[in-house]
Order: C-alpha cells, then sequence, then structure tokens
C-alpha cells in the first residue's frame, strides 16, 4: 500500500483559507486533491470545525428535500390527469387507419369507440400512469386506523394505572 503524501504547509494555509470563505470539507479536498478525512485531520490540528456548517446543510438537506417531495407530488398529479385523459379516450368516436397494398393507399374508417386492442391498449397505459403516481405520493390512510390504536393505547395506560393505584390502595388497607 502507497504511503500517503505528505500534507504541506502552503496546503495547510490554502485550507484555513477555503475555511473562512465558508467552504466545506468535501469542496475543499476536491480542489486540494486530497480525501475528505485528510482535511478533516489538518482542520482538527489547525483548529478549525465544519461543525458549524452542518446546520446549514442540513437546513439545505431539509429544503431540497421538501422541494423534491413537491416536485413528486405534481408529477403525481400530471399522471392522474394523463390516465384520466386516456381512459376518456375509451368511449369516443376513434378513427383507424392504415398505409397498405400495392399502390401504398391510405384507407380509414371511424369507429363509435375504439377497438377491443386499442382498449386494451389505453387501459394498460391508465393502469400505468396511475401506479406510478401511487408510488410517488402514496395515499393517506384515512381510516381512522391509526387514531383508533392510539386512542386504544391511551385507554389501555390509564386503565392500568387505575387498576395498580387500586391495588395499591387495598394492599395498604389490608396492611392497616
Amino acid at each position: 500500500m502507497a504511503k500517503a503524501r505528505a500534507v504541506t504547509d502552503q496546503e495547510r494555509e490554502r485550507i484555513r483559507e477555503l475555511h473562512a470563505e465558508g467552504k466545506g470539507r468535501n469542496a475543499i479536498a476536491k480542489e486540494l486533491g486530497r480525501s475528505g478525512r485528510t482535511i478533516s485531520e489538518e482542520a482538527g490540528k489547525l483548529g478549525i470545525s465544519f461543525a458549524a456548517r452542518a446546520g446549514q446543510v442540513a437546513a439545505a438537506t431539509e429544503v431540497r428535500q421538501a422541494d423534491l417531495a413537491d416536485r413528486r407530488a405534481r408529477l403525481a398529479e400530471q399522471l392522474q390527469d394523463d390516465a384520466e385523459r386516456m381512459r376518456a379516450q375509451l368511449w369516443v368516436p376513434t378513427t383507424v387507419w392504415s398505409f397498405g397494398g400495392k399502390e401504398n393507399t391510405y384507407e380509414d374508417h371511424v369507429f363509435p369507440e375504439a377497438p377491443a386492442d386499442v382498449k386494451r391498449t389505453l387501459m394498460s397505459a391508465v393502469g400505468i400512469a396511475v401506479d406510478r403516481s401511487l408510488k410517488l405520493v402514496p395515499p393517506k390512510d384515512e381510516s381512522g386506523v391509526e387514531e383508533g390504536l392510539a386512542l386504544i393505547t391511551q385507554l389501555m395506560s390509564g386503565l392500568t394505572t387505575v387498576y395498580k393505584a387500586q391495588q395499591q390502595d387495598q394492599e395498604a388497607d389490608e396492611g392497616a
């Protein structure tokens, strides 16, 4: 295993400068061509820390996650809209066309609604769009089951407390 090259005084000074500019450990490591671990070790020796930025990074990460959740919700809504538009095509007049024959002629025919094979394709596409939208934003459990379980748990906890208090009272009465 090759021995790591020693960090120079010039690199240490650059670490200090970049840290003062507000650069994070990984950005400094990338700029200096060093590992993040090396930068952390040298920063520790220099008495500087990246912990102050941890809150900023956490906040930025939280904002990014919220933005992505919002984008997923919008995409899920668009997929639902797509599914509804495709499903509506099942019951409207549909033109079926073709080119063919030795003269390569165009022919079409209007049906009162989509033929069975077209309906099958549309239903498959509708199912995929709905499935993907549900994976992006799963429906909330509105059955009340979670609230009911929480209420039962609280009730049982209260009953247990009352029962224990009664037991203690009976033991105190019997001891007197």
